[in-house]
């Protein structure tokens, strides 16, 4: 099974759970399509899912900046040594952000869901896992 976009409940249990006001580490786990599928109405020039997944980056980042929130790391899986073997993350990211309010409305607002687009087309799978800090 794979996964690209929180589901409602999802997003409505961390919402429920997770104070708005306390800090949040995103753990972003990606693996990406070998050529982006962008929808037929959407007019980006063709790529790999790893360039796609750089331009929804180069447009995430001001807004993350602009919430408060930074790229805390980033890097490539070299090896499984805990886990399914089937599972290649191409890319894993921390990002932290003042608070999950914040997040929530970076992701919500009409400059993230332009840009997102980027990423749906870019992702074969992936997990976000919102991490608490203690």
């Amino acid at each position: 099974m794979h996964f690209i976009e929180p589901g409602k409940d999802a997003v409505e249990a961390f919402c429920d759970a997770y104070p708005v006001d306390k800090p949040v580490v995103m753990l972003n786990l990606l693996r990406f399509k070998a050529r982006a599928a962008y929808p037929d109405d959407n007019p980006a020039e063709p790529c790999s899912g790893l360039d796609a997944y750089r331009r929804y980056g180069a447009g995430v980042m001001p807004l993350i900046k602009a919430a408060g929130g930074e790229l805390v790391w980033q890097g490539r899986q070299s090896a499984m040594l805990i886990g399914p073997q089937d599972k290649d993350w191409h890319l894993a990211a921390l990002v932290r952000y003042p608070s999950a309010g914040a997040f929530l409305a970076m992701v919500s607002s009409a400059l993230y869901q332009e840009v997102s687009s980027h990423r749906a087309a870019a992702l074969e799978d992936s997990r976000l896992i919102a991490m608490e800090e203690f």
